[in-house]
């Protein structure tokens, strides 16, 4: 991997600025606005149909934007000439004919970008496929078709790696392959942008985090601060609900009802309100701390948990 040419204007490894993609008269991307760090591991999630594998294929220039712009490095990706040094792509299908081999494929490519013909051996090597090279990819397994994708991103050690959905169809043993990749790429100062539905490989993988809803920004930041923001509440049944929230409001916390009868307890943890019931002498049917995990929070962002 080559050292980081971001310009001095521009610290952004990506840079997207009022990014909209319609089609007729629908927006799939709205005024999409986010950076991309470099040396880090960014995460971009939504729900199925809220515009992220759009809004990546504009970031990479194979779709262009109804509005707004992006940069790579702090280039127009209009004004990039296609560079495999630079940025490594794997959206959607591997785009393998299936009667070629995957070695005929990477060189193929390989030969397209003026990249040695040794390093598809090396890049078959890196992503498992060396025994599957002379076999036609219309054999291979979906978990081979995404090695394949990935290699042919890797082909030129780019700078920044773009990937959709990369870990869908491999196996436990492959995400974890793929997850110590990225993450060595983002140590030696590589930047990677993927987008993934599994969240919680997710939160072991990515640095930062994009979240879009319907096409539109949710959420930017940290990995960690997400987790973070992810607020613990206590549980609670008990037939005198006025009465509890009363106390409850007078000690500084807030409750609500869930869609089961229960009722939630903000501000509070669960000794606290178990004290507040016995003083006054609430009886509780049931009483439980409940951390809110990371799908929650982002359940809780894009409303995603009822599509």
């Amino acid at each position: 991997m080559t050292s980081s040419r971001t310009s001095a204007g521009d610290s952004a490894a990506i840079r997207v600025e009022g990014l909209t993609k319609r089609y007729g008269r629908r927006a799939v991307v709205d005024d999409l606005s986010f950076t991309v760090a470099p040396g880090r591991v960014t995460g971009f999630f939504g729900p199925n149909g809220a515009g992220k594998t759009t809004a990546l294929k504009a970031v990479v220039g194979l779709a262009r934007p109804t509005a707004g712009r992006a940069f790579v490095q702090g280039t127009p990706v209009s004004a990039n000439k296609p560079d495999a040094r630079l940025l490594g792509v794997h959206i959607e299908p591997c785009g393998a004919h299936p009667g070629r081999s995957g070695r005929a494929h990477l060189r193929s490519l390989a030969a397209l970008a003026g990249l040695p013909r040794r390093r598809v051996a090396e890049v078959l090597e890196l992503v498992g496929l060396e025994e599957a090279a002379r076999r036609r990819v219309g054999k291979y397994s979906m978990g081979m078709r995404q090695r394949l994708g990935l290699g042919a991103a890797l082909l030129g050690d780019p700078e920044i790696l773009v990937l959709d959905e990369p870990v869908n169809g491999l196996d436990p043993q492959g995400i974890r392959w793929l997850r110590t990749l990225l993450r060595d790429r983002a140590a030696r100062g590589g930047t990677v942008l993927l987008s993934s539905h599994m969240l919680s490989e997710a939160a072991r993988t990515v640095d930062d985090v994009i979240m879009i809803d319907e096409g539109r920004l949710v959420h930017e930041g940290a990995i960690r601060d997400l987790e973070r923001s992810g607020a613990s509440v206590v549980v609670v049944r008990a037939e005198q609900a006025e009465r509890l929230s009363g106390l409850v409001a007078a000690a500084g916390g807030r409750m609500k009802r869930d869609d089961s009868g229960a009722l939630l307890v903000e501000g509070l943890d669960v000794a606290e309100v178990a004290r507040l019931a016995h003083r006054d002498g609430v009886l509780l049917e049931e009483i439980v701390q409940r951390t809110t995990s990371l799908e929650d929070v982002f359940f809780g962002l894009t409303g995603g948990a009822g599509r």
